[in-house]
């Protein structure tokens, strides 16, 4: 893994550089596209062969077959329940197609698609060396970046979170999603130690994708989670490809039932110094509801977090409980109870509901 051990004035906690000193200021600098991230927890994985488009387009949720150099998606590796196993930002380059993985899930999901090859012309490399860092769009970190191009084209992942992707669907029915300016990119750079400040730190990085509702696999993702349930289907899902393992479970959510469990932002209250963990649960009233799965502070909004709640529970104010504080928390909606059920199918009367004497078999 890279360890940018030339950048100077980083803390860190183990080999996650956390922040430059101060995270609110380097918060605002990333988001204004002035500050870099080295991103340590991050790996690369390379795909190369020919046959690495249609291969990984038929085995995962998202539609690759027809990227071409230069293009940008996200897919997802779903168990045959359709729950999600692996998370991967994906980079084609016309020669290769570069995965961007969470450090936590490289080495399994690496391994899976290893198992997977079978007779398909296809090799997978991780390469746990590459340096990652990411910024903001458009602004001078971008300038200041010059990316690896191994084979002409510069790898620069592009996030679709953004926007929903030909093939997906929001269940978030916000009018202005807080996604629309999150023009998150992440370069690979052949010689970390050359680059130039300003920086930031994970810490300012995970505050701006939480206030975006972004999900990532290190953090929203447990061995129950579908996709429908962070509105992960928006970015790295498309309805209308053809069969890949889970994608029963991925149509019968979406267009007739609802996902167990939902996602949500929370605004929490900041006059306690206490701040909860990722795994404290979210109450309502005296009803656990739920657990956080990420948290930060941000520049604007304060105490911010991200939780996965019971599809049944209540909309409105709710309580945090982090240790033997309670922390009064203000939900806003991501996903709602009633997301999914989308297909416009008739309901069938009951036969228990027909009326007493009538033989089912005889009813008009």
């Amino acid at each position: 893994m890279a360890t940018f051990d030339g950048i100077i004035g980083a803390v860190r906690e183990g080999d996650l550089i956390a922040h430059f000193g101060n995270p609110l200021i380097e918060q605002r600098r990333l988001a204004s596209g002035e500050a870099l991230a080295p991103l340590t927890d991050r790996v690369l994985i390379e795909v190369a062969g020919e046959d690495r488009l249609t291969w990984l387009d038929s085995i995962t949720s998202q539609s690759v077959a027809r990227l071409r150099a230069g293009d940008s998606t996200e897919l997802l590796v779903l168990d045959p329940q359709g729950r999600v196993e692996h998370a991967a930002g994906v980079l084609e380059d016309g020669s290769s197609v570069w995965l961007i993985v969470d450090d936590g899930d490289a080495e399994k999901l690496a391994a899976w698609l290893q198992r997977m090859v079978f007779r398909s012309r296809v090799t997978v490399t991780p390469r746990p060396d590459a340096a990652l860092v990411g910024f903001f769009a458009g602004g001078a970190a971008e300038s200041r970046t010059t990316a690896s191009a191994p084979n002409g084209v510069p790898l620069i992942w592009r996030d679709p979170w953004a926007h929903v992707q030909p093939g997906g669907h929001q269940y978030a029915a916000e009018a202005g999603h807080p996604a629309a300016d999150y023009s998150w990119s992440i370069a690979v750079v052949d010689d970390a130690g050359s680059l130039a400040g300003p920086f930031a730190g994970a810490l300012a990085a995970e505050a701006l994708r939480i206030a975006a509702w972004r999900p990532r696999w290190a953090r929203e993702v447990d061995d129950r989670s579908i996709p429908h349930e962070a509105d992960w289907i928006r970015s790295a899902v498309h309805l209308n490809k053809g069969c890949y393992r889970g994608q029963e479970t991925v149509a019968k959510v979406h267009n007739l039932g609802h996902p167990p469990r939902r996602l949500a932002a929370l605004l929490l209250d900041g006059s306690d110094v206490v701040m909860p963990s990722p795994g404290d649960a979210v109450l309502a009233g005296d009803a656990e509801v739920g657990h956080i799965t990420s948290v930060a502070t941000h520049h604007e909004d304060g105490p911010i977090a991200l939780a996965m709640l019971s599809r049944r529970a209540p909309v409105g104010e709710l309580v945090v409980r982090a240790g033997e504080t309670l922390i009064a928390a203000a939900q806003q909606v991501i996903v709602p109870a009633d997301a999914g059920a989308t297909a416009d199918v008739p309901r069938l009367t009951r036969l228990s509901r027909r009326p007493a004497g009538e033989d089912p078999r005889h009813a008009r």
